[in-house]
This record gives C-alpha cells, sequence and structure tokens, in this order.
C-alpha cells in the first residue's frame, strides 16, 4: 500500500464503487429483461417450454404447466408434428437458438374438427346426389305399384314408401347443409304449415299411441314455408323416436304458441326419453340416436337463424325446445 498515493486510492475507490453501480444496473436491467420474456412467454396463447442444454426446464408459462402430463410425451424433433392427448389435438413446433430449446404446443382441436367435417360435408353431399335419382325412381314405381296391387299388399307398399321418404328427407338434409340454407319469404297461413306437418307424421311412422296438438290459435308467418315444414317436421319426428324408445305405451307431443312484439314463439314437447350430452345437441354429424344423422337440430338452428331467429334447448323440468322466429 505503500507504493499507492492517496489520488491513486481515490481513483481506485471511485472506479470500484463505478464498476459496482454498473454492476448493479446490469443486474436490475437483466431482471427486468427476464421478467418482460416471462411476460411475453405468458401472454403466448399456446404452452411454451424453454429447455436448458440438459433438457431441463429452464422456462415455461402456465398453459404449458397445465400440460405437464402432455410434455412428457412430447418427442425433441426439429420437425412440426400433431400428437393427440386427452380427446384433443395438438401441434408441436421446436425451435433451437444456442443452447436452449423452445417447444409450443398449440390447440388445434377445433380447426381439426372443421377441417373433419368439411370434408365429412363433401362426402356426404356426393353420396346424396348419387342416392337422389334411383330414390326418385323407386318413390315414383311405389306408387305407381300401391294402384295395381292386391288390397292385401297395400300395407307392403306403403312400408316401403315411408322408407323412402325418410331417405328423402336425409338427402335433402344432406345437401341443404352442404349449400347452406337460404330463406325465400312470403306470407302464409300456420293452418297450411300444419296440414303438411301432419301429413309429414303420417308418412314417417311410428308403433306407439301419440297424441299430436297443434296449436289453435290462427296467425300469418312470414318465412319460407319449406324450410319451416323442414324445421317442424324435425322436431316431431324427433320426438316420435324419443316415444317410440319410452316404456310407456302412450305418448304426447304438444307445440304452445305465443307472440310477443318480435317473435313468434313456439314450444315443442314430448314425453319420451330424457335427451343425452345435450352438449352436442347442435353439433353436425354427431348424434344421440341409434337412427340419426346428427344434421336435423343444425338445419333446423340454421333454419330459424336465416328467419332472424333461434332454437334453444329449454332448461326446465319439461323436456322441450323454444323456436323464435321473427315477426317481420
Amino acid at each position: 500500500m505503500s507504493g499507492i498515493t492517496p489520488e491513486e486510492l481515490n481513483l481506485l475507490i471511485e472506479q470500484t464503487y463505478k464498476v459496482e453501480k454498473e454492476f448493479s444496473e446490469l443486474k436490475a436491467s437483466y431482471s427486468h429483461l427476464q421478467d418482460t420474456i416471462e411476460k411475453v412467454v405468458e401472454f403466448l396463447p399456446n404452452a411454451i417450454w424453454i429447455l436448458d442444454e440438459e433438457g431441463e426446464v429452464f422456462l415455461q408459462n402456465s398453459q404449458a404447466k397445465a400440460l405437464n402430463e402432455l410434455f412428457e410425451l412430447l418427442e425433441l424433433k426439429n420437425d412440426d408434428y400433431e400428437v393427440q392427448f386427452n380427446s384433443k389435438s395438438y401441434l408441436i413446433k421446436s425451435s433451437s437458438y444456442k443452447d436452449k430449446l423452445m417447444l409450443s404446443a398449440t390447440d388445434i382441436t377445433e380447426q381439426k374438427r372443421k377441417e373433419n367435417l368439411a370434408t365429412m360435408g363433401q362426402m356426404a353431399a356426393h353420396l346424396s346426389h348419387e342416392i337422389r335419382n334411383p330414390i326418385g325412381s323407386i318413390s315414383l314405381l311405389s306408387s305407381t305399384l300401391k294402384k295395381r296391387v292386391i288390397p292385401e299388399n297395400i300395407p307392403i307398399v306403403e312400408e316401403i314408401q315411408k322408407s323412402v321418404y325418410k331417405i328423402e328427407r336425409i338427402v335433402k338434409a344432406t345437401l341443404m347443409f352442404s349449400k347452406g340454407v337460404h330463406a325465400n319469404k312470403t306470407p302464409f297461413k300456420w293452418d297450411e304449415l300444419q296440414d303438411a306437418l301432419v301429413a309429414a307424421i303420417g308418412y314417417y311412422g311410428y308403433t306407439k299411441n301419440i297424441t299430436f296438438i297443434f296449436p289453435q290459435q290462427k296467425f300469418i308467418l312470414n318465412g319460407d314455408r319449406d324450410l319451416l315444414e323442414m324445421l317442424f317436421s324435425n322436431f316431431l319426428t324427433n320426438a316420435i323416436d324419443a316415444i317410440e324408445l319410452d316404456e310407456n305405451d302412450d305418448g304426447l307431443v304438444e307445440i304452445v304458441y305465443e307472440r310477443d312484439e318480435e317473435f313468434h314463439k313456439f314450444y315443442i314437447y314430448d314425453s319420451g326419453v330424457m335427451i343425452e350430452n345435450a352438449k352436442e345437441l347442435f353439433e353436425a354429424f354427431k348424434s344421440s340416436k341409434v337412427k340419426g344423422n346428427g344434421l336435423g337440430l343444425v338445419l333446423s338452428r340454421q333454419i330459424a337463424q336465416a328467419h332472424g331467429g333461434s332454437v334453444e334447448l329449454l332448461d326446465k323440468d319439461r323436456k322441450g325446445f323454444e323456436i323464435n322466429l321473427a315477426i317481420l
């Protein structure tokens, strides 16, 4: 120390304080940068894992923490790939920088569902086009056959016609789903639609003693009659199917009508079995019925929306649906 002058000592002390200050500022800057990175990673909508050179998790967001079991299944490779986990689809991507590796998992379940739905819709539309012509021929020939057979065989022909009617409904629904719903609105009386629904019920066929109660009010609907016939017939045939599965020999289907300043309001009730998987009711190609194609309620909701309205499952003690159709 004897060789250091007081001036040099003061300079050394000043340099020490300066280095300490710069170190503190650098440490604070690093902490701020680390905090910013953590916030950015947390802000990202997908699960993010950042691994060190030993493959240990260096940083992860809350989405990644929630998918810890998924992380255990991931492969550390550069190519993007998809993985199934807990009934969901995830797109896995990776990126490396120096000694760090970043993995991301993006939930693509809804995207895959839409892609599959579009593919199924295209296939169904193609098949429907192919089926339409032979079904039309069978329908025409059965009508001719009914006029010529002996009376004892008429019930057999009528069963053929009922089966053809069901196929025609499926074909019509499938083609409509693939093309989209477009309403051509004109005013008409409810009585006209009710008569068509009664005829449709007769064609559909059922084995139990079912009572149908329709609205007694006289009113005018402004809408597409063919589309609205499909909408209401979907609910009526669903009600018939539910009653056919019930243990009772008798059944009841009732349509109650009300209106307010904006909507014609219909409430459809039935005494059949309860609805299963209510969350999937309005999802295309998913049906809780053995003989359902999963399009009836989807199209019914689309038809109601094309008429400025809606279709909702009633959350009440009595099983049923509410249908709203705009008055204007």
